[in-house]
């Protein structure tokens, strides 16, 4: 496969998971086994891009469509975030990485939010790697909140709006001091962003895998990051 550069990595690795159902659909499972196995997934993915030296991972886990989705899966899905931070919060704690939650976070049931809150807290002075949860997430909606700040800022006079440009805008975003992502990851081979950092992403580097989420593993952020390694970044240019 090749041996990675260490220095042309990508600082910031964003991934859409996606693929959990089909996953399971495959096995005649029911979908929930999906997403207990994109969980694994989760961990292993977390551990492969620290070892690789990435120092930004953001991981579109719930986007705000997903609501849409049947009550019984949604509270699952709620449950089994919570169960992740429970078996997992000390151990991220102790290999260094720093736990951050993106999205409109105050909308989530509130024992997530606690236990969100509880695992940033125990994991804020790490640096080995920054790993953003993209929950109730969507990009519409986080430009959206982003210009009601500016709004806002601007009816108190604190802002004038000349002032406005695309460095200073990105500080209302979600993702307020952290580097746009260099590479965009897709699995399941779908061709689509999905409503996922729309405005962070303008000159990522897409790699689009046909592996469904539960089955991406080291080798598969490897490649993805090999095949970064090969292209020439333009910047629209």
């Amino acid at each position: 496969m090749g041996k990675i550069d260490q220095s042309k990595l990508p600082k910031h690795v964003a991934i859409i998971l996606d693929g959990n159902g089909r996953w399971a659909r495959k096995r005649h499972l029911p979908k929930i086994a999906g997403h207990y196995a994109g969980m694994k997934s989760v961990e292993e993915t977390i551990k492969s891009a620290k070892d690789i030296g990435i120092k930004i991972l953001t991981l579109y886990v719930f986007s705000t469509e997903n609501w849409k989705r049947p009550k019984k899966e949604v509270d699952a899905l709620m449950k089994l975030l919570e169960e992740y931070i429970d078996l997992k919060a000390d151990k991220l704690a102790k290999e260094g990485v720093r736990v951050h939650a993106i999205g409109r976070i105050s909308r989530l049931p509130r024992a997530v939010q606690i236990k969100l809150g509880q695992l940033e807290e125990k994991t804020i002075n790490n640096k080995l790697i920054l790993v953003n949860f993209a929950l109730n997430y969507g990009a519409r909606t986080e430009i959206v909140d982003a210009v009601k700040k500016i709004c806002e800022e601007a009816k108190r006079g604190t802002i004038d709006t000349d002032d406005i440009s695309e460095n200073n805008f990105s500080d209302y975003l979600y993702t307020t001091g952290i580097p746009d992502p260099d590479l965009l990851i897709r699995t399941s081979g779908e061709m689509r962003i999905s409503n996922f950092l729309l405005w962070q992403i303008s000159y990522a580097e897409i790699y689009v895998t046909k592996k469904l989420w539960p089955d991406f593993k080291r080798r598969d952020l490897k490649r993805a990051v090999l095949n970064y390694q090969n292209r020439e970044r333009r910047y629209g240019e």
